[in-house]
């Protein structure tokens, strides 16, 4: 039976956030209007300025994409998504890059779990040999539009479930031994549902978590790997 890794995506793998990074792909093609950016930029330089929190910053993040993904044709959406890729998607950090190739290399099933959209998750994560990718997945409707609506967000928010849907659907895996990482306090749930979990750049919330639980703490600074 093969052994299972989970990987969280935006800022665990990826050096910044898909959706952020797509959001503002759409913003600059017009595809949104431009006045978007309006939306979050104060929390974005609160952010910047270290008196906000990044967790507010990407929820404005979602807020916007929400608001005008509706009307969308999923081809112009698309195009924007194999674009981003294109242009970021070697922008990794090398620690989970070079995991990710040990486990694939040992025969490890490897997850990729994100809040970002799917479509451009699956461009994404085809280049760095995941076998399977759960993401937002957006309602299509009439004319090949987006309406706006997220399909089983209820799936998607809670990472347990994904593990639990996971090995449900492949008896072939074997939960002993599952290994995830993650970045942040929504990504308690997906380390508690495997024996071996590894917090790699928390922040602080994950950070005291992962003290208590006794978990591996990885943070990757410019060229240099601790483990704290």
């Amino acid at each position: 039976m093969k052994s299972v890794a989970f990987f969280d995506i935006d800022g665990t793998v990826f050096r910044s956030s898909l959706l952020i990074e797509l959001v503002e792909k759409l913003v600059a093609e017009g595809i949104f209007p431009h006045e978007a950016s309006e939306e979050y930029m104060s929390e974005w330089m609160a952010w910047q300025s270290r008196e906000g929190t990044y967790e507010h910053y990407i929820n404005a993040i979602i807020q916007t994409f929400l608001r005008h993904i509706k009307g969308v044709h999923y081809g112009d959406f698309a195009d924007v998504g194999r674009r981003v890729v294109a242009v970021q998607s070697k922008r990794v950090y090398r620690y989970t890059r070079d995991l990710i190739q040990k486990l694939k290399a040992e025969g490890y099933f490897v997850v990729a779990i994100s809040q970002s959209p799917k479509t451009v998750l699956d461009e994404f994560c085809r280049q760095y040999g995941f076998d399977k990718v759960y993401g937002r997945i957006y309602e299509i409707g009439p004319q090949d539009r987006f309406t706006g609506a997220v399909t089983d967000e209820h799936l998607i928010k809670n990472k347990a479930s994904i593990v639990k849907r996971v090995f449900d659907r492949n008896p072939d895996l074997s939960r002993e031994g599952a290994l995830a990482v993650g970045d942040t306090e929504g990504d308690v749930p997906l380390l508690e549902a495997v024996d071996n979990a590894i917090c790699f750049n928390p922040n602080q919330h994950l950070f005291n978590y992962a003290k208590r639980k006794g978990w591996e703490v990885v943070v990757e600074r410019k060229d240099v790997i601790y483990y704290l």
